[in-house]
């Protein structure tokens, strides 16, 4: 896969290259990896994520499966009594509200059972980096055990606990991402953004 010469490389941080076969485009946004792969043109390319850059133009590739893209992951953190988690619950709200998160997400109050409850945090695979970075960045901690993952979030569909409150959150988002015929008209080009 040959790559463009990028100026400015650091901005590319987060975003991702999508490689057709014949040629690669640097600078696609989640949103615009998962509307490529959904069609049937382009479903068997390949992506990668751009997690570090360097001055001299060297980046830092991580493979991303065309599946993660269809799928949710959250994190859930778990507490024995509606207090504890009420707070949890209404900290990972205010933590929304003063900065807002790097994509959209729900955030459900949930009972299992009367010494059993959770504060699940759903978002889109994609974005379970940013969103662990947003979570230690803005200083969210609770009390009792935690876990993550996309089976954690299966688990909690099948389960159906009881959902007491519920919050959704909006992602901030520096770059408008392209669709339909906007996005196709630029698939030639080296660099995206």
């Amino acid at each position: 896969m040959k790559l463009p010469e990028l100026r400015n490389s650091e901005k590319y941080v987060g975003l991702y290259i999508f490689d057709f076969g014949e040629h690669a485009g640097v600078g696609f946004t989640a949103q615009e990896v998962a509307e490529l792969f959904e069609s049937e043109k382009y479903k068997d390319c390949k992506a990668y994520k751009i997690h570090k850059a360097y001055p001299d133009g060297r980046l830092e590739l991580k493979g991303v499966r065309a599946e993660i893209f269809q799928l949710e992951a959250g994190m859930f953190f778990y507490s024995d009594n509606l207090e504890t988690a009420g707070a949890d619950f209404k900290g990972l709200v205010n933590l929304a509200v003063k900065d807002a998160p790097p994509c959209r997400a729900k955030v459900h109050l949930a009972k299992y059972r009367d010494d059993k409850f959770a504060v699940a945090l759903i978002y889109p695979a994609e974005y379970d980096d940013q969103i662990s970075d947003w979570l230690l960045d803005g200083g969210y901690k609770t009390a009792g055990a935690a876990e993550g993952g996309i089976e954690v979030v299966q688990r909690y569909y099948d389960y159906k606990p009881q959902i007491l409150d519920r919050h959704q959150l909006f992602g901030k988002s520096e770059l408008i991402s392209r669709t339909g015929e906007e996005l196709l008209a630029r698939l030639k080009s080296a660099v995206q953004r």
